[in-house]
């Protein structure tokens, strides 16, 4: 091995630590200035929600056909051009003179998003060898907690101080610095399934109808979103007939038909990310609106459950490799589900300790299913399917934060309204958490089983 391929693979390495830091930071980080995007351009509830919803929503619809793309035309190119597509959106995003263009261009970064999530593992499989590989992907797992963890901080003060556009603005030289390396050090294209023919057919069924599903759960219980819900669902389901017969599908439905713990992993990722993923969208508008606490304090609190995320996860992905993986992820959730249900009983006057508390507990419980379920998701996969594997993740993730998203927002329509979030409508507010609380308790409950009922890995028979 020469010095100069240790350094382009270090180069390369840096590159996607980088995008793997701003990716989440970008996604969570807006959460907490979404009260001062509300007061500058007139944003009700909903409103307010799809500033953090449209990001969520094109990563999630892109992820699965932009993946498959990169595996035919090469992934270099397409994390190259991701990473183009987020500078450009950060700067725009930061100009943005309304709530509709910043939804807009919400919705193009996560397109960028979706183009570097994509491809970033799957170049870290490609460069390093089987004896290192684990050691760079923990590397780049951390980047990624490590912006979960300090997007509510950091966000709270970059909106205190600098304004909320700052968001936006500081993560440009960063991507800057990404394209000028991806453009200068990185030559290889990897396009492993270079010659097959790419499903667009499928792609368009796909795009659609998850795009139909998820705009139309957001606006439940309108007339028309119930027909939008109806038609994704349909259309799901005719785009998984139709990739079981194609013979290059973009998404291997035979891996969840074949493999019950390939499939009842994934099924509780969507669940726990589903009833995760909203907490800070929904603590951070009362922190500031109920409680009265500045974006730059409201962060600071809000920084414990990923911190505590990030420490655990480490740990039990070590204890993955000698333990079950069902066990530990099982317990997870349990204890996410004890942490949800603490939740429900937060008040107008509750104290910052009690729910930094929870967040604790929710953060370990997370971190404690996070690590094994993914080692039990990807450990039964042939090595030829490990890229839908990979990708598979990645939607179940996102489609979770779309669905907790959106399950909040119902929930915020039927007790609110698109009327803005004040002191007036404050009784309102706390009976919509409380509600979304609940629900996300109930889902958990139903995740605890799918966990359990995947069965024990090969490994631990």
């Amino acid at each position: 091995m020469t010095d100069r391929s240790i350094a382009s693979r270090r180069l390369i390495l840096f590159s996607i630590i980088i995008t793997s830091f701003i990716n989440p930071f970008l996604g969570a980080a807006i959460n907490i200035a979404l009260p001062s995007i509300s007061e500058e351009f007139s944003l009700g509830a909903v409103g307010m929600s799809w500033v953090s919803m449209a990001f969520l929503l094109s990563s999630a619809v892109f992820l699965v056909p932009l993946g498959k793309l990169a595996d035919i035309r090469g992934r270099k190119k397409i994390f190259f051009i991701g990473n183009i597509i987020i500078a450009a959106s950060s700067i725009l995003c930061a100009l943005s003179l309304s709530g509709s263009m910043l939804i807009l261009l919400r919705a193009m970064q996560g397109i960028g998003s979706a183009m570097v999530f994509g491809t970033g593992i799957a170049i870290i499989t490609s460069v390093y060898p089987p004896k290192e590989r684990g050691k760079a992907i923990g590397v780049t797992v951390t980047s990624v907690y490590i912006g979960l963890s300090l997007a509510p901080f950091l966000g709270g003060i970059l909106t205190q101080y600098l304004g909320w556009r700052s968001i936006f603005y500081v993560t440009v030289p960063f991507e800057l610095l990404v394209i000028w390396i991806t453009w200068r050090y990185i030559k290889e294209e990897w396009a492993d399934a270079k010659g097959e023919k790419f499903d667009l057919s499928g792609s368009i069924i796909y795009l659609l109808s998850m795009s139909a599903f998820m705009f139309g759960f957001s606006r439940l219980p309108e007339t028309s979103a119930i027909i939008l819900v109806l038609v994704g669902i349909l259309g799901l389901l005719g785009f998984g007939m139709l990739e079981m017969k194609v013979k290059f599908p973009i998404f291997n439905i035979r891996l969840f038909a074949s493999n019950r713990l390939f499939a009842f992993s994934n099924l509780a990722a969507l669940i726990n990310y589903a009833t995760t993923f909203a907490i800070t969208f929904l603590l951070s508008l009362y922190l500031q609106y109920i409680l009265g606490l500045s974006p730059r304090d409201a962060g600071f609190i809000l920084i414990t459950q990923p911190v505590m995320m990030a420490i655990v996860a480490s740990i039990s992905g070590r204890l993955s490799d000698r333990y079950d993986p069902r066990i530990l992820a099982s317990a997870g959730m349990g204890i996410i589900t004890g942490g949800l249900i603490m939740l429900t009983f937060l008040t107008e006057h509750s104290s910052i300790t009690y729910l930094s508390a929870i967040l604790a507990i929710v953060g370990f419980g997370f971190g404690m299913f996070s690590s094994p379920n993914t080692n039990a998701i990807m450990g039964p996969v042939d090595r030829l399917y490990l890229g839908v594997a990979s990708a598979t993740v990645g939607t179940m993730r996102l489609t979770g934060q779309m669905m907790s998203m959106g399950i909040a927002t119902l929930i915020l329509q039927l007790f609110i309204g698109n009327r803005p979030i004040s002191a007036q409508y404050a009784a309102e507010f706390m009976t919509s958490m409380r509600t979304t609380f609940v629900v996300f308790v109930i889902l958990c409950i139903v995740g605890l089983f799918s966990s359990l009922a995947r069965g024990r890995s090969a490994r631990f028979s």
